[in-house]
């Protein structure tokens, strides 16, 4: 019995050591947040050019025919090829449901024409052509998905520049806290950023403009797009 005493006494000497070291250092957790506005420079369309017919060819015949058209205005309005692609394409039956009989058996559907969409993803590098090549697209042929986006082509140095404002904010929090607990702030321990892809937001702002001087035009509104990254910081407390 003594000799066990003595072995469990032995065993909670060499323990205490390391279970003090696993205790933590006093810190100081916060979090900051950078915003940066950014005018859009170019804008994304979604164009889509539906037809039906009695057959698969004739429908597909007819969208052709549209696209070309609408292509082609795209090009005459300084639009690149390499910022013209098409997005989805599908043809599909349109089936006709007879009502169901009061008595005797329910016919099966069956098939009375197709739909055949054919969509278009359009970049935008002059922001002034924007209602025109709307307007343009409804004239010829488009009747569906006319989905806008405002955003920017390379939004990297607004990204990094709320980068940099989250870290100076979250420095900023951190010494308030500091100087409140009548505390040193030490080194940095860790920091992770949260927001790893921010996205653009548009501004509620925006001022409604023409942006083209045909007054058919669309009329749209650029406005701006928010840049938002969030960082977690962890600070050591001087002893």
């Amino acid at each position: 019995m003594i000799d066990y005493c003595k072995q469990l006494c032995l065993a909670l000497l060499l323990v205490a050591p390391a279970s003090y070291a696993e205790v933590p250092p006093p810190r100081i957790l916060v979090s900051g947040e950078g915003v940066v506005q950014l005018a859009p420079d170019i804008a994304l369309l979604n164009l889509t050019v539906t037809r039906e017919a009695k057959t698969a060819r004739e429908a597909l015949d007819a969208n052709n025919e549209a696209m070309s058209s609408v292509l082609e205005a795209m090009q005459k309005q300084g639009i690149a090829e390499r910022d013209l692609q098409t997005s989805n394409f599908a043809i599909q039956p349109r089936y006709y449901h007879p009502p169901r009989p009061t008595n005797g058996e329910r016919k099966a559907p069956h098939i009375v024409g197709y739909t055949v969409r054919n969509s278009l993803g359009v970049k935008v590098r002059d922001l002034e052509q924007v209602g025109k090549i709307l307007d343009a697209s409804v004239t010829l042929g488009v009747n569906e998905g006319g989905n806008l986006v405002f955003s920017n082509d390379d939004p990297s140095a607004a990204i990094a520049r709320a980068r940099a404002l989250a870290v100076a904010d979250a420095r900023t929090r951190a010494e308030t806290i500091a100087d409140a607990a009548d505390v040193e702030l030490g080194d940095i321990l860790e920091i992770s950023e949260q927001s790893h892809m921010p996205r653009p937001r548009p501004m509620m702002r925006a001022e409604m403009a023409m942006v083209a001087s045909d007054s058919a035009a669309v009329p749209v509104a650029t406005g701006e797009n928010s840049y938002r990254v969030s960082v977690s910081m962890s600070y050591a407390i001087d002893q």
